[in-house]
């Protein structure tokens, strides 16, 4: 949620959010119903009782729908039941991703398919998906989030790191082709925020303190610091801006 910024055009908009029930995913769905948006989103895991929790605390309950967004033609029907609910989609956020550690060696091919199913065709499938409403409505914004782990070279998790690489030509690309039609696609690049993942599996001591030492802001990112970025880029705050990667990582790698 976030304690900083109201948008007022994002009252009542049709959002929808892969990822939506845990981790940043969790932070954006409850930061758009703070705005009185309209969210539904998509997750594999079952998020009944974070919807029913949402519903109660802002008296505007999200729609959950439980897909694998690795399953194209699942994600579209959940992607239709979302304009149903609430009207054509008006704001998409492809969140969702899974930052797996691997080596070079060793790792198969069902594995690297695996992965770009994941991290970087579900954010195509979905654009294409969104399109059409947004046309009708006149406008649009698609947020695809990517990372700065491609920025930085990351070793480690190579799959992950390309597939965010892929992400920001492919947002820059959808930029051009729908900016005719009042589409804005943007990409946002979190820097390590320290979900409950990160934390349980690859945050140790040591490494909190060399990333920490790369950043300018010396304090660890949370979830919620990415929430205010994301509405801004949802709204007509950000109306004439697409096509562009913005980071929010504590200042660790730059652009420009």
């Amino acid at each position: 949620m976030s304690e900083n910024v109201t948008f007022h055009d994002l009252k009542g908009q049709s959002v929808f959010i892969t990822g939506g029930g845990s981790g940043i995913g969790a932070s954006l769905t409850e930061g758009f119903l703070q705005q009185g948006a309209n969210v539904a989103f998509v997750q594999r895991s079952d998020a009944t009782e974070f919807a029913e929790e949402m519903g109660k605390k802002y008296n505007n309950k999200p729609l959950f729908i439980k897909c694998d967004i690795t399953d194209i033609p699942s994600l579209r029907y959940a992607m239709k039941e979302a304009a149903k609910a609430f009207g054509p989609i008006t704001v998409l956020v492809n969140n969702a991703a899974n930052d797996k550690r691997h080596a070079l060696e060793g790792y198969t091919v069902e594995e690297w398919d695996m992965a770009m199913d994941v991290n970087l065709r579900p954010h195509y499938f979905t654009a294409q998906a969104a399109a059409e409403g947004m046309r009708e409505a006149e406008g649009g914004s698609i947020i695809n989030f990517s990372s700065i782990s491609y920025m930085m070279g990351n070793a480690g998790y190579t799959s992950y790191v390309t597939s965010k690489a892929g992400i920001t030509g492919l947002t820059r690309a959808l930029a051009r082709e729908l900016g005719p039609n009042k589409i804005r696609v943007n990409a946002l690049l979190p820097g390590w925020v320290l979900t409950e993942r990160q934390l349980d599996k690859w945050a140790t001591p040591e490494d909190l303190a060399a990333h920490l030492e790369k950043q300018c802001l010396k304090e660890h990112l949370a979830p919620d610091d990415i929430v205010d970025a994301t509405l801004f880029l949802a709204s007509k705050a950000s109306r004439m801006m697409t096509g562009q990667a913005m980071v929010v990582d504590g200042g660790v790698v730059v652009t420009g």
